[in-house]
């Protein structure tokens, strides 16, 4: 009988087991905190958190990841006129904390509650302050209405969350984005799980080791830390 893997309990250093110790759905470790280096640490090695409430916090590293090189986001035709002739205003890094509690509060089907739970919101707010966590704000007539958040190393962009009051919105700030992740010669957009929405976006599911190649290629490229604006030409289009 093939023996069951478990998940490791994290010591007080900072560390984490290797990737392939991960169970069949991924859960790697328990514990640990969300400082800003073990979480600096974890993206950088192929490793991010999902808490559960009323779990302890939980660390996970898929045999598969949801990927896009910025240049290949798929945004078809009608989209794109959305994009560049629709009504949204699409800003970076002028309303984090907002965006973060945005997608802790938007219902989403198949799932129950929330796993960005107030301890992520200020682990999150603290890499954003950092330097190394960033949102994509979009505004339809002054008001947020959609964007995304995630975390930032060398050429890495790893998403975490999206969340849309108004169709399409989301999808704007992905693919602006895209626009100015493949201006700064970004290697992938990591979208850690499949789902359809990422799927109909262009996310692709590639191996954990694929995945791990070229993660340890782009975290040695220098990291683009600090607020993020467009470039006016991105912007103005």
């Amino acid at each position: 009988m093939a023996r069951v893997r478990t998940p490791i309990w994290l010591p007080q250093e900072l560390v984490f087991p290797p990737v392939g110790l991960a169970t069949r759905d991924g859960l790697l470790a328990v514990g640990g905190d969300l400082s800003l280096e073990r979480l600096l640490l974890a993206y950088a090695s192929g490793i991010f958190p999902w808490p559960s409430e009323g779990m302890p916090l939980l660390w996970f590293a898929p045999a598969e990841r949801a990927v896009v090189a910025p240049s290949a986001l798929h945004v078809g035709r009608s989209l794109r006129k959305v994009v560049v002739r629709g009504p949204f205003e699409v800003r970076m890094d002028t309303a984090f904390p907002q965006v973060i509690a945005a997608c802790a509060k938007i219902p989403r089907r198949h799932e129950s509650g929330t796993w960005i739970l107030s301890d992520m919101i200020e682990a999150y707010c603290a890499l954003h302050e950092a330097g190394f966590a960033h949102s994509v704000e979009t505004l339809l007539d002054g008001e947020l209405v959609g964007g995304l958040y995630g975390v930032s190393i060398g050429g890495m962009f790893f998403g975490e969350s999206m969340f849309a009051t108004v169709d399409d919105a989301s999808k704007v700030a992905m693919a602006r984005l895209c626009q100015q992740l493949t201006t700064w010669n970004f290697d992938l957009v990591d979208g850690q799980v499949m789902n359809p929405h990422l799927s109909r976006l262009g996310f692709s599911l590639i191996p954990r080791s694929d995945y791990m190649t070229t993660l340890a290629r782009s975290v040695q490229k220098p990291t683009k830390q600090g607020k993020w604006q467009l470039d006016p030409l991105i912007a103005d289009e």
